[in-house]
């Protein structure tokens, strides 16, 4: 889909994509019918209720990565948690968006582990490609974190739950790297989601968290899934899916119809914009800058509303 072309024949959905873009400046933002609500983060407008499910995302944390611009990758990964403490509304539960590790060693799997673990929140995983560098592919990540959710029935590291009236779907698009290090999923996972999605209501919120951007964010770069538009297919009849990925470390986001896609910043370094270095990677910062690159995300699931609320939290200014 042509974004510029649509932006200039749709001034709403304009305003909408406008919005987003500031939401890693602390602006809470909605779609009500079709129209974009905002608030700033703290704001009465963006406050959720009691009832409301209220959930946060952290990604990338790339334990055992020692060098610049971070050499205290603990360190930052555990102010991300404390940050995730400190809210005022405790979350239901969090994701953690893959490369929990740098190198798929045991000790970075503890340490990990051992820090998230810290927070005492219900945490569910997705692995990144640095998550299954070892020799058997993975497991060793499966072993560790994947047991409660029983992914090893689907035939690998994807699994589906529901909470408080939303569908969670927990995708694997780092098994099998393409040329170039694309995503992708292959025919037995996108044959499990079409099951896992078979007879669910349309209206049902449906939140879908991979490590890879199920979309083509720049494809020179490795940062899309191959068969990722034969996912999304699956997922259109619904009236409000959010989908949530790592890898890019870096805050995108934009809207397709009723889907809404949003990449988090890692807790352990940048990466460059798409396109704007000779290649992805670790992107110097001073030091005194670097937690304004780092982050969290919090998502809200207000009854009524047709999207979901995201906010963008950096561990400092």
């Amino acid at each position: 889909m042509d974004d510029a072309h649509n932006d200039a024949a749709d001034p709403a959905r304009r305003g909408l994509l406008k919005c987003m873009l500031w939401a890693g400046t602390g602006l809470v933002w909605t779609v009500t019918g079709g129209v974009p609500r905002s608030g700033l983060l703290g704001s009465a407008q963006a406050a959720t209720t009691g009832q409301d499910l209220h959930f946060v995302q952290i990604s990338d944390s790339h334990i055992g990565f020692s060098h610049d611009p971070n050499t205290d990758v603990p360190g930052t990964l555990q102010e991300a948690v404390d940050a995730v403490k400190g809210m005022p509304q405790k979350p239901a539960l969090m994701l953690h968006t893959g490369d929990v590790s740098h190198l798929s060693k045991p000790a970075q799997f503890d340490t990990a582990e051992k820090i998230i673990g810290s927070a005492g929140f219900d945490t569910h995983y997705v692995p990144g490609e640095h998550d299954v560098l070892d020799e058997d592919g993975g497991k060793g990540f499966i072993a560790q974190f994947q047991k409660r959710e029983k992914a090893g029935g689907s035939g690998g590291a994807y699994y589906s739950f529901d909470q408080q009236g939303v569908h969670f779907i927990g995708l694997n698009n780092v098994s099998n790297l393409k040329a170039g290090g694309l995503g992708a999923l292959g025919p037995d996972q996108l044959a499990w989601l079409a099951a896992d999605l078979k007879g669910r209501s349309a209206s049902q919120p449906i939140v879908v968290f991979a490590h890879i951007p199920l979309w083509t964010v720049y494809e020179q770069w490795g940062w899309g899934t191959d068969d990722g538009t034969q996912a999304l297919a699956l997922l259109k009849r619904f009236g409000s899916v959010t989908v949530l990925n790592g890898h890019i470390h870096q805050i995108i986001q934009k809207v397709e119809g009723n889907v809404a896609f949003h990449t988090a910043r890692s807790t352990a370094f940048p990466q460059p914009a798409p396109g704007t270095a000779a290649s992805a990677g670790p992107m110097h910062v001073d030091a005194g800058k670097l937690r304004s690159v780092l982050g969290v995300t919090s998502v809200a699931y207000v009854r009524g509303n047709s999207h979901l609320a995201i906010i963008d939290t950096p561990l400092g200014a």
